[in-house]
Protein backbone atom coordinates (compact mmCIF):
# COMPACT_ATOMS: atom_id res chain seq x y z
CA UNK A 1 0.00 0.00 0.00
CA UNK A 2 1.33 3.38 -1.04
CA UNK A 3 2.16 5.61 2.10
CA UNK A 4 2.64 9.42 2.30
CA UNK A 5 6.30 8.93 2.38
CA UNK A 6 5.85 7.25 -0.86
CA UNK A 7 3.86 10.11 -2.36
CA UNK A 8 6.18 12.78 -0.58
CA UNK A 9 9.36 11.26 -2.23
CA UNK A 10 7.32 11.15 -5.58
CA UNK A 11 6.29 14.79 -5.96
CA UNK A 12 9.29 15.65 -4.06
CA UNK A 13 7.80 17.41 -1.39
CA UNK A 14 10.52 19.42 -0.17
CA UNK A 15 11.42 20.77 -3.68
CA UNK A 16 8.12 22.89 -3.65
CA UNK A 17 9.88 25.34 -1.28
CA UNK A 18 11.58 26.37 -4.33
CA UNK A 19 8.24 27.41 -5.90
CA UNK A 20 6.39 29.98 -4.23
CA UNK A 21 9.07 32.11 -4.18
CA UNK A 22 8.58 32.58 -7.81
CA UNK A 23 4.76 33.87 -7.60
CA UNK A 24 5.77 36.41 -4.64
CA UNK A 25 8.48 37.35 -6.56
CA UNK A 26 6.21 38.10 -9.40
CA UNK A 27 3.58 40.03 -7.70
CA UNK A 28 6.29 42.27 -5.75
CA UNK A 29 7.72 43.45 -9.30
CA UNK A 30 4.10 44.14 -10.72
CA UNK A 31 3.19 45.56 -7.15
CA UNK A 32 0.07 43.23 -6.45
CA UNK A 33 1.81 41.45 -3.32
CA UNK A 34 -1.89 40.94 -1.64
CA UNK A 35 -2.78 38.28 0.60
CA UNK A 36 -4.29 36.33 -2.64
CA UNK A 37 -0.76 35.76 -3.67
CA UNK A 38 -0.70 33.17 -1.12
CA UNK A 39 -3.17 31.18 -2.91
CA UNK A 40 -1.99 31.67 -6.39
CA UNK A 41 1.47 30.51 -4.35
CA UNK A 42 -0.63 26.70 -3.19
CA UNK A 43 -1.60 26.91 -7.36
CA UNK A 44 1.77 26.72 -8.15
CA UNK A 45 3.01 24.46 -5.71
CA UNK A 46 0.29 21.96 -6.94
CA UNK A 47 1.47 22.14 -10.88
CA UNK A 48 5.06 21.70 -9.57
CA UNK A 49 4.07 18.53 -7.90
CA UNK A 50 1.60 17.33 -11.02
CA UNK A 51 4.80 17.96 -12.89
CA UNK A 52 7.31 15.95 -10.35
CA UNK A 53 5.03 12.74 -10.66
CA UNK A 54 4.23 13.04 -14.25
CA UNK A 55 8.18 12.86 -14.60
CA UNK A 56 8.47 9.39 -12.64
CA UNK A 57 5.77 8.03 -14.58
CA UNK A 58 7.40 9.30 -17.78
CA UNK A 59 10.68 8.30 -16.54
CA UNK A 60 9.61 4.98 -15.12
CA UNK A 61 11.95 2.61 -17.36
CA UNK A 62 14.85 4.71 -17.69
CA UNK A 63 14.72 4.57 -13.80
CA UNK A 64 14.39 1.22 -13.43
CA UNK A 65 17.67 0.73 -14.58
CA UNK A 66 18.95 4.01 -13.02
CA UNK A 67 17.16 5.10 -10.26
CA UNK A 68 15.58 1.99 -9.15
CA UNK A 69 15.02 2.73 -5.50
CA UNK A 70 12.55 5.73 -6.80
CA UNK A 71 9.14 5.05 -6.06
CA UNK A 72 7.73 3.90 -8.66
CA UNK A 73 10.43 0.90 -9.99
CA UNK A 74 11.01 0.03 -6.46
CA UNK A 75 7.03 -0.81 -6.48
CA UNK A 76 6.36 1.45 -3.59
CA UNK A 77 3.82 3.22 -5.81
CA UNK A 78 2.08 2.22 -8.87
CA UNK A 79 2.15 3.97 -12.25
CA UNK A 80 -1.23 4.37 -13.01
CA UNK A 81 -1.41 5.69 -9.03
CA UNK A 82 1.63 7.88 -10.55
CA UNK A 83 -0.27 9.56 -13.57
CA UNK A 84 -3.32 9.87 -11.16
CA UNK A 85 -1.48 12.03 -8.48
CA UNK A 86 0.20 14.07 -11.60
CA UNK A 87 -3.29 14.50 -13.05
CA UNK A 88 -5.51 15.05 -9.83
CA UNK A 89 -2.22 18.16 -9.02
CA UNK A 90 -2.95 19.56 -12.56
CA UNK A 91 -6.77 20.14 -11.84
CA UNK A 92 -6.21 21.08 -8.44
CA UNK A 93 -3.42 23.82 -9.62
CA UNK A 94 -5.61 24.96 -12.31
CA UNK A 95 -8.59 25.45 -10.16
CA UNK A 96 -7.35 27.43 -7.22
CA UNK A 97 -5.35 29.62 -10.02
CA UNK A 98 -8.63 30.43 -11.66
CA UNK A 99 -10.74 31.01 -8.21
CA UNK A 100 -8.00 33.56 -6.81
CA UNK A 101 -6.79 35.15 -9.57
CA UNK A 102 -9.60 35.06 -12.47
CA UNK A 103 -8.40 35.14 -16.15
CA UNK A 104 -5.35 36.83 -16.07
CA UNK A 105 -4.40 34.23 -13.42
CA UNK A 106 -5.99 31.65 -15.80
CA UNK A 107 -4.46 32.74 -18.72
CA UNK A 108 -0.67 31.90 -17.56
CA UNK A 109 -1.36 28.79 -15.41
CA UNK A 110 -2.65 26.88 -18.54
CA UNK A 111 0.19 26.98 -20.89
CA UNK A 112 2.15 26.88 -17.28
CA UNK A 113 1.00 23.41 -17.30
CA UNK A 114 1.10 22.79 -20.53
CA UNK A 115 4.69 23.64 -20.41
CA UNK A 116 5.25 21.07 -17.57
CA UNK A 117 3.41 17.96 -19.52
CA UNK A 118 5.39 19.07 -22.35
CA UNK A 119 8.72 18.73 -20.59
CA UNK A 120 8.13 15.67 -18.63
CA UNK A 121 6.77 14.01 -21.83
CA UNK A 122 8.45 15.23 -24.55
CA UNK A 123 11.08 17.69 -24.25
CA UNK A 124 13.11 16.67 -21.54
CA UNK A 125 15.26 14.80 -23.63
CA UNK A 126 15.26 16.56 -26.60
CA UNK A 127 17.85 19.67 -26.61
CA UNK A 128 15.24 21.93 -26.17
CA UNK A 129 14.52 20.42 -22.53
CA UNK A 130 16.58 23.01 -20.47
CA UNK A 131 14.39 26.02 -22.23
CA UNK A 132 11.52 24.55 -21.67
CA UNK A 133 11.70 24.09 -17.99
CA UNK A 134 13.31 27.29 -17.76
CA UNK A 135 10.34 28.48 -19.65
CA UNK A 136 7.60 26.64 -16.56
CA UNK A 137 9.71 28.55 -13.98
CA UNK A 138 9.72 32.15 -15.74
CA UNK A 139 5.66 31.51 -16.51
CA UNK A 140 5.51 30.39 -12.58
CA UNK A 141 6.50 34.01 -12.14
CA UNK A 142 4.54 35.62 -14.00
CA UNK A 143 1.50 33.43 -12.39
CA UNK A 144 1.88 36.00 -9.70
CA UNK A 145 1.19 39.38 -10.89
CA UNK A 146 -2.94 38.75 -11.29
CA UNK A 147 -4.44 42.11 -11.84
CA UNK A 148 -0.94 43.67 -12.42
CA UNK A 149 1.01 44.26 -15.20
CA UNK A 150 3.17 41.21 -16.75
CA UNK A 151 5.60 43.20 -18.23
CA UNK A 152 6.70 44.48 -15.00
CA UNK A 153 7.90 41.17 -13.80
CA UNK A 154 9.38 39.97 -17.05
CA UNK A 155 12.78 41.02 -15.28
CA UNK A 156 12.17 38.89 -12.42
CA UNK A 157 10.46 36.13 -14.82
CA UNK A 158 13.63 35.84 -16.90
CA UNK A 159 16.10 36.01 -14.01
CA UNK A 160 14.64 32.52 -12.33
CA UNK A 161 14.57 31.18 -15.79
CA UNK A 162 18.30 31.69 -16.14
CA UNK A 163 18.80 29.81 -13.21
CA UNK A 164 16.57 27.10 -13.88
CA UNK A 165 18.00 26.52 -16.85
CA UNK A 166 21.47 26.42 -15.72
CA UNK A 167 20.17 24.10 -12.92
CA UNK A 168 18.64 21.85 -15.77
CA UNK A 169 21.89 21.50 -17.70
CA UNK A 170 23.45 20.61 -14.34
CA UNK A 171 20.65 17.80 -13.69
CA UNK A 172 20.90 15.73 -17.39
CA UNK A 173 24.68 14.70 -15.93
CA UNK A 174 23.66 13.79 -12.38
CA UNK A 175 23.38 9.83 -13.53
CA UNK A 176 26.29 10.16 -15.52
CA UNK A 177 28.95 12.71 -14.33
CA UNK A 178 30.87 15.16 -16.95
CA UNK A 179 33.70 17.48 -17.88
CA UNK A 180 34.57 20.39 -15.82
CA UNK A 181 33.41 21.95 -17.97
CA UNK A 182 30.14 21.87 -17.22
CA UNK A 183 29.98 22.81 -14.20
CA UNK A 184 32.21 25.81 -15.17
CA UNK A 185 30.28 27.37 -17.46
CA UNK A 186 26.90 26.92 -15.17
CA UNK A 187 29.13 28.72 -12.19
CA UNK A 188 29.72 31.62 -14.64
CA UNK A 189 26.43 31.81 -15.53
CA UNK A 190 25.48 31.96 -11.70
CA UNK A 191 27.89 35.29 -11.03
CA UNK A 192 25.50 36.90 -14.05
CA UNK A 193 22.46 35.78 -12.53
CA UNK A 194 23.61 37.06 -8.69
CA UNK A 195 24.58 40.13 -10.34
CA UNK A 196 21.58 41.03 -11.95
CA UNK A 197 19.58 40.27 -8.91
CA UNK A 198 21.71 42.77 -6.92
CA UNK A 199 22.27 45.30 -9.19
CA UNK A 200 19.70 47.74 -8.03
CA UNK A 201 21.08 49.63 -4.71
CA UNK A 202 18.50 47.38 -2.25
CA UNK A 203 21.19 46.73 0.48
CA UNK A 204 19.09 43.52 1.50
CA UNK A 205 18.44 42.60 -2.54
CA UNK A 206 22.40 42.25 -2.50
CA UNK A 207 22.98 40.36 0.97
CA UNK A 208 20.21 37.50 -0.57
CA UNK A 209 21.87 37.87 -3.94
CA UNK A 210 25.28 37.17 -2.53
CA UNK A 211 23.66 34.23 -0.35
CA UNK A 212 22.36 32.81 -3.41
CA UNK A 213 25.90 32.97 -5.26
CA UNK A 214 27.66 31.11 -2.28
CA UNK A 215 24.88 28.94 -1.55
CA UNK A 216 24.99 27.43 -5.73
CA UNK A 217 28.65 28.75 -6.31
CA UNK A 218 30.36 26.48 -3.67
CA UNK A 219 28.71 23.49 -5.13
CA UNK A 220 29.25 23.93 -8.46
CA UNK A 221 33.18 24.60 -7.91
CA UNK A 222 33.32 21.80 -5.86
CA UNK A 223 32.31 20.10 -9.30
CA UNK A 224 34.60 21.60 -11.11
CA UNK A 225 37.21 20.17 -8.94
CA UNK A 226 35.72 16.46 -9.29
CA UNK A 227 32.05 16.13 -12.30
CA UNK A 228 31.27 13.06 -10.83
CA UNK A 229 27.83 11.90 -11.13
CA UNK A 230 27.36 12.64 -7.14
CA UNK A 231 28.90 15.84 -6.81
CA UNK A 232 26.44 17.00 -9.79
CA UNK A 233 23.95 16.00 -8.18
CA UNK A 234 24.95 17.74 -5.12
CA UNK A 235 25.39 20.92 -7.11
CA UNK A 236 21.83 20.43 -8.35
CA UNK A 237 20.25 19.83 -5.01
CA UNK A 238 22.43 23.08 -3.84
CA UNK A 239 20.66 24.93 -6.74
CA UNK A 240 16.99 23.54 -6.08
CA UNK A 241 17.46 24.65 -2.58
CA UNK A 242 19.16 28.30 -2.98
CA UNK A 243 16.07 29.21 -5.37
CA UNK A 244 14.47 31.06 -2.55
CA UNK A 245 17.60 32.95 -1.88
CA UNK A 246 17.35 34.19 -5.45
CA UNK A 247 13.92 34.81 -5.29
CA UNK A 248 14.29 36.64 -1.99
CA UNK A 249 16.72 38.92 -3.51
CA UNK A 250 13.95 40.19 -6.54
CA UNK A 251 11.25 40.66 -4.07
CA UNK A 252 13.30 42.78 -2.40
CA UNK A 253 14.75 44.67 -5.17
CA UNK A 254 11.24 45.50 -5.92
CA UNK A 255 10.62 47.37 -2.81
CA UNK A 256 9.59 44.16 -0.53
CA UNK A 257 12.45 43.72 1.41
CA UNK A 258 10.39 41.84 4.43
CA UNK A 259 8.72 39.62 2.07
CA UNK A 260 12.24 39.18 0.48
CA UNK A 261 13.97 38.02 3.60
CA UNK A 262 10.69 35.69 4.55
CA UNK A 263 11.06 33.87 1.26
CA UNK A 264 14.70 33.63 1.63
CA UNK A 265 14.06 32.00 4.83
CA UNK A 266 12.94 29.23 3.42
CA UNK A 267 16.10 28.41 1.83
CA UNK A 268 16.65 26.98 5.43
CA UNK A 269 13.93 24.42 5.53
CA UNK A 270 14.75 23.52 2.25
CA UNK A 271 18.01 22.62 2.56
CA UNK A 272 16.65 20.81 5.96
CA UNK A 273 14.15 18.64 4.50
CA UNK A 274 16.31 18.11 1.18
CA UNK A 275 18.63 15.24 3.53
CA UNK A 276 15.42 13.20 4.16
CA UNK A 277 13.40 13.73 1.06
CA UNK A 278 15.62 14.22 -1.99
CA UNK A 279 14.01 17.07 -4.29
CA UNK A 280 16.13 15.54 -7.15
Amino acid sequence: MTGWRDLAELVRAPAALSVPGDVVAGAAAAGTLRPRTLALAGASVCLYWAGMAANDWSDRHIDALERPGRPIPSGRVRPGAALGVAAGLTAVGLTIAALAGGRRATAVAVPLAGAVWAYDLFAKKTVAGPAVMAACRGLDVLLGVGHGRHRAALPAAATVAAHTYLITLLSRRETSGATASLPASTLAGTAVVAGIAARRPAPVAGLLSAWYATRFGMAQQRAVTSPDADTLKGAVIAGITAFPALQGALTARAGRPAAGVAVAGTAVLAGLLARRVSPT
